[in-house]
């Protein structure tokens, strides 16, 4: 049926993607970008009811909705908002208003390169939030007009020698007012009669015109003419369709046709431009002679009747001229198509497109519109605003494009006057820096409006009032004050008194102190003169600083305030006693200790300071035993200590203080001493070498006949003693033995020889680390009687000293009858080693050992007889050595 020409399946696709766009779409999508010039733009179809929503204003700025004061919106221009939109003014939505959007009533002139645009502009306020928002709202196009053909019938003329396959223009093609692919799309015949078909081919400024093709050899005495039916098909679902007859005339023709030297010329008017003037001229030449080359210039019928009356095309020279007047305040674009004919020719075409400028007549007009509070050309600013606040917007309208305009501002003061963004005669007055209304209260300013090559000078007035705001904090005088006071002050007594100002005035400069969150509660401040006392007494030795916060704030809204710090300082007064760490102090010392050799420390301390907290100690008795050093309180003894002859010291020892007067304390220092091996044991019983016992010959086995008794003046281990036979005459091996305990001498065989029996006796102590020891001969003269005293005399006298050593001591082992050698305490080391091990366990004993035995020495003094009382660990239990009376040895 029809063919078509072109950029086929690339127009196809374009019609498939707005068709896909086109369903899926709500008819209240929207959709908005911002511009370099905060320029948002929305898009909404055409038609749609009352009240749908276009945009959000505030919410594609992003604006923050919590902030206080809120954002405004308003409309300042009402031509459109009232007949089109409506603006929500506290959320900034764009809704549609009653009258329904219709796209060719709104653009009736055609679209711009931007579309069916409908321009607004927003004003964002406050001021402190000023913004001119430029919105301009695309009408998009629905699919609500048919395409109308300008004629109900279309006459073509083809000559009949007219080639296969020739093309022929049908002028009259149709229109649709839609746009894009709600426009006319395709045509086709409803009977092409085998002869014809219909393509379709896009100029340069997109517009469809279909073509006639003739596909069969065309004879004109058989048929002259043909009559059918074109239609005219839109993109829309579904599409519309517009019909209109087609003529086809067959005629005869010659072999050349008109061409135009230009296709496109382009005129550009004023809006004044006088009637009559040559607007074009076009030319078209036919190489043909004689009546085949006659031209005819023709507007094309796609001319509406109205624009051809106005713009008068000369059929035969082609002069396009100004044949009435338009309106010279709007402006006008127009689209002249001019068809060149010649006889039997196909009309060339050519596009003649006309510009009108709309003319300035009137002087140019400053319209003011106050961002910020205003009457009667007085406008009032806080002096907190911020620097580059919004105070009003100067359009410039009835402006001649074909001059520059200045506009500037005269006055002083930090205001300027810009071209707000890139929008063209439009101006933003705004400050420059913080106004001060301690500075300046009033500005006057004046818009100044000329033209750069002369005319009226437009001048615009204004005052700028400033009002006080509290923007000034109250200053402390001095905001460090440091404050000494003496402790144990009497209650509310004065400190100090803080001064502060504030440049504002009235209640903005009007200042109270208050103490900071950190001051303790018993500091207070007036609240109106700021004077600082203290309510209770102060003690330094529980606090030596105090450092808190005091405030000065003004009664302004909001409220300022300064801080001020505070250091008080308390003074130290002689109000505490030297103490000393402990209420009594022990030592314990070993006896023989060096002179001035330090016994121990006596810590005192003093709360107080400085000459208040020094202490000097001193021996209120025994000072000629001991001396104390003052400075570290070390306690020691003039001389060496010997714990025999005594045991234990108590001391009186006096701390004073420096103050004045000053105070002390006394403690009581116990020195005990611990003793130290120094003392060998002394043999009480016999008294001598010389002394000897009678033994009678019938004395029985395991009798005890004699015993040797020794003392110890040391204590504890060092005075536990032992006994044992190391050397022995006279007598068989084994025939006596000794406890080493008691020191009992016991016959352990019978005595078979009558004479003298001689055994060396040793007696040591457990002292560490050398054991000390004694030695001392017991001679048994064995006989019934003593008949020869001189003789035993003799004996002992003339004894060998070279004996036989029948037993080993009482520390290696059991008694033996086999004699064997032996050196004095073969095991010494490891007694040694086992009394370290032990010592440790046994310092606690040693020490309450030594002070019993101290003690029962000092009751027993006086008594005759010498008694000896010593403790002693043996085997887990404890062998007193009582009241012993030393035996008289018989001398016969």
């Amino acid at each position: 049926m029809f063919q078509r020409r072109g950029p086929s399946p690339s127009r196809t696709g374009l019609i498939l993607g707005w068709c896909i766009l086109l369903l899926f779409s709500s008819p209240f999508c929207c959709v908005a970008h911002f511009s370099q010039a905060k320029e948002l733009f929305y898009s909404i179809r055409e038609g749609v009811p009352m009240g749908a929503f276009i945009g959000a204003i505030g919410q594609d700025l992003k604006l923050d909705f919590t902030v206080d004061p809120p954002f405004q919106f308003n409309l300042p221009q009402q031509k459109h908002s009232g007949q089109y939109v409506r603006l929500d003014n506290t959320t900034g939505d764009l809704y549609t208003s009653a009258t329904e959007l219709d796209r060719e009533t709104l653009c009736p002139d055609g679209p711009t390169p931007q579309g069916c645009v409908l321009s607004l502009d927003v004003f964002v306020l406050p001021q402190q939030y000023f913004q001119l928002v430029k919105v301009k709202i695309s009408v998009e196009d629905v699919n609500d007009n048919r395409p109308r053909f300008p004629v109900e019938e279309i006459c073509v003329s083809i000559p009949e020698n007219t080639p296969v396959n020739a093309r022929f223009a049908v002028e009259q093609s149709a229109v649709d007012p839609d746009l894009h692919f709600n426009s006319v799309q395709t045509y086709w015949l409803v009977n092409d009669f085998g002869v014809f078909t219909l393509d379709v081919e896009e100029n340069e400024g997109g517009e469809l015109t279909p073509f006639l093709i003739v596909t069969e050899a065309l004879d004109r005495e058989m048929q002259a003419e043909y009559i059918t039916d074109i239609i005219a098909e839109d993109g829309g679902t579904p599409p519309l369709l517009g019909t209109a007859t087609l003529k086809i005339i067959i005629t005869d023709v010659n072999d050349n046709c008109p061409r135009f030297t230009k296709l496109l010329i382009n005129v550009t008017l004023q809006g004044n431009t006088s009637k009559g003037a040559h607007l074009a001229r076009l030319h078209a030449f036919d190489p043909d002679l004689g009546v085949n080359a006659q031209i005819s210039y023709v507007y094309s019928e796609r001319v509406p009747r109205e624009t051809q009356r106005l713009f008068h095309l000369d059929q035969m020279s082609g002069l396009i001229k100004l044949a009435g007047k338009f309106n010279s305040e709007t402006s006008k674009f127009y689209k002249l198509t001019v068809l060149a004919k010649g006889p039997g020719c196909i009309p060339a075409v050519a596009t003649v497109n006309i510009h009108i400028h709309k003319v300035i007549t009137a002087p140019p007009a400053v319209v003011p519109r106050y961002i910020a509070a205003e009457r009667n050309g007085v406008v009032t600013m806080k002096e907190s605003e911020p620097a580059f606040s919004p105070i009003a917007f100067f359009t410039v309208k009835n402006t001649d494009t074909s001059q520059k305009l200045d506009c500037h501002l005269e006055g002083f003061g930090p205001f300027r006057l810009t071209p707000y963004q890139q929008l063209q005669n439009e101006y933003l007055l705004e400050t420059t820096k913080d106004l001060d209304y301690e500075e300046t209260q009033e500005y006057e300013l004046t818009v100044v409006t000329k033209g750069t090559s002369g005319g009226a000078v437009i001048k615009t007035f204004l005052k700028v009032h400033v009002l006080d705001e509290n923007d000034n904090a109250p200053v402390f005088k001095q905001s460090f004050v440091e404050i000494s006071v003496e402790e144990n002050n009497p209650p509310n007594t004065f400190l100090f008194q803080l001064q502060a100002t504030d440049l504002d005035s009235g209640a903005h400069g009007e200042v109270v102190y208050l103490l900071g969150g950190d001051a303790p509660g018993f500091f207070s401040v007036d609240r109106d003169t700021g004077v600082l006392s203290v309510t209770t007494a102060l003690d330094r030795e529980e606090r030596e600083t105090y450092r808190f916060m005091v405030r000065a704030v003004d009664q302004g809204t909001p409220r300022k305030e300064s801080i001020a710090t505070v250091l008080i300082r308390v003074e130290d007064r002689n109000d505490n006693t030297p103490r000393f760490i402990n209420k009594d102090f022990t030592f314990f010392v070993p006896e023989n200790f060096p002179g001035f050799g330090e016994i121990g420390v006596l810590s005192v301390t003093d709360a107080d300071a400085g000459e208040n907290g020094w202490v000097a100690l001193s021996i209120l008795n025994g000072s000629d035993v001991f001396v104390i050093d003052t400075g570290r309180g070390a306690l020691r003894a003039r001389t060496p200590l010997d714990r025999e002859q005594q045991g234990t010291y108590e001391l009186w020892v006096e701390a004073v203080d420096g103050g004045k007067p000053a105070l002390s304390c006394a403690t009581m220092v116990t020195v005990l001493l611990l003793d130290v091996n120094d003392n060998p044991p002394v043999v009480l019983f016999p008294q001598s070498n010389q002394s000897y016992m009678l033994v009678l010959p019938d004395t029985l086995p395991g009798t005890p006949v004699t015993e040797v008794y020794a003392v110890d003046r040391d204590t504890g281990m060092n005075a536990v003693i032992a006994y044992s036979i190391i050397k022995r005459k006279g007598a068989e091996p084994g025939s006596f033995v000794i406890d080493p305990e008691t020191g009992n001498i016991t016959l352990q065989r019978e005595l078979s020889n009558r004479g003298l029996y001689s055994l060396l006796v040793r007696v040591s102590d457990h002292g560490q680390p050398e054991p000390l020891h004694a030695t001392i001969m017991v001679n048994l003269f064995v006989n019934e009687t003593v008949s020869n005293e001189s003789y035993i005399q003799s004996l002992l006298t003339n004894e060998a000293e070279v004996v036989e050593v029948e037993e080993r001591p009482w520390y290696v082992g059991q008694l033996t009858d086999r004699p064997r050698p032996f050196e004095l305490f073969p095991c010494q080391p490891v007694l040694i080693a086992l009394s370290v091990t032990c010592l440790g366990l046994l310092l606690v004993v040693i020490a309450l050992a030594s002070y019993i035995c101290c003690r029962r020495i000092r009751e027993h003094g006086g008594d005759g007889q010498e008694e000896v009382e010593t403790p002693l660990n043996m085997n887990g239990g404890s062998v007193q050595l009582g009241d012993r009376k030393i035996r008289q040895m018989a001398n016969i």
